[in-house]
């Protein structure tokens, strides 16, 4: 007896205008300011839990790994970002916006099973990208890395530190590809439809591929807005984030049609 398998029909990926990332900031610029309790709270719980790690960082002389703990960030954002991608998806629909309205849905859909898979897909790129950072600061710094405000210096000046930077910059950058291609669009997506995470996933990636020239520039957009965000001991993160947050929900929206609609 044969037995087959019905995979779930391709989701339509629609096309946008290499541009369109401002078009994403303005409308997340706005959902912001309709409910920026919400919105700037998010912000600032997560400038405070940075100020936390770099004041525990300071105390352990492990300063210098905010650097690549900072930049590991941009690879769980997406999912530090759902709460706020809810909030947004209940603007749309002209939903209750209270924060326990926003709560309790928010909590009910991410008890889904993709929502845990996707979790540790991103933290398990977290963890490789942590490890792989504390063996090149090793590799070509040493056992004792310079202090962060010489630090600097050191990758111009001393004999390992453009191959620290260069190869930082390979490794960073790659996992930085895989975990944005992944969760630029999975995560709302799965917020919003009922589907796998590998459904989810598939579709993101596809989403990303199909529209690279667009996606190049949202990805540096959000990357800029986050370690502007950072610069200023991490204040910046109280409007730099939920601006990213409500602005990810249109560019998925944008992005990502529906199996069986007319799609451009």
């Amino acid at each position: 007896m044969k037995h087959t398998i019905t995979l779930p029909p391709l989701v339509p990926i629609r096309w946008v205008p290499v541009d369109q990332s401002m078009a994403w900031l303005a409308a997340g610029w706005k959902d912001m300011w309709r409910t920026p309790a919400i919105s700037l709270g998010f912000g600032a719980f997560f400038a405070a839990a940075g100020l936390m790690l770099w004041a525990a960082l300071q105390q352990t002389g492990k300063e210098w790994l905010i650097l690549p703990l900072a930049s590991g960030f941009l690879l769980i954002g997406p999912l530090a970002a759902a709460y706020l991608y809810e909030a947004s998806r209940r603007m749309e629909l002209n939903m209750p916006l209270g924060m326990a309205d926003i709560w309790s849905s928010f909590r009910s859909r991410i008890k889904q099973v993709g929502h845990l898979g996707l979790l540790l897909l991103l933290l398990l790129l977290l963890l490789v990208w942590i490890q792989l950072a504390v063996i090149l600061f090793a590799l070509y710094m040493g056992a004792s890395p310079p202090p962060l405000d010489r630090f600097l210096g050191a990758l111009f000046f001393q004999p390992g530190g453009l191959p620290l930077l260069l190869s930082g910059t390979l490794v960073g950058g790659i996992l930085a590809i895989i975990a944005f291609s992944i969760s630029a669009f999975s995560m709302p997506m799965l917020l919003e439809r009922d589907v796998s995470v590998f459904e989810a996933v598939i579709t993101s990636t596809r989403a990303v591929r199909l529209n690279w020239r667009n996606m190049i520039g949202w990805a540096a957009t959000i990357a800029t807005l986050t370690f502007l965000g950072m610069a200023f001991f991490f204040a910046g993160l109280v409007v730099t984030l939920p601006l990213i947050a409500h602005a990810s929900w249109h560019a998925y929206r944008d992005v990502v049609g529906y199996p069986g609609r007319y799609s451009l």
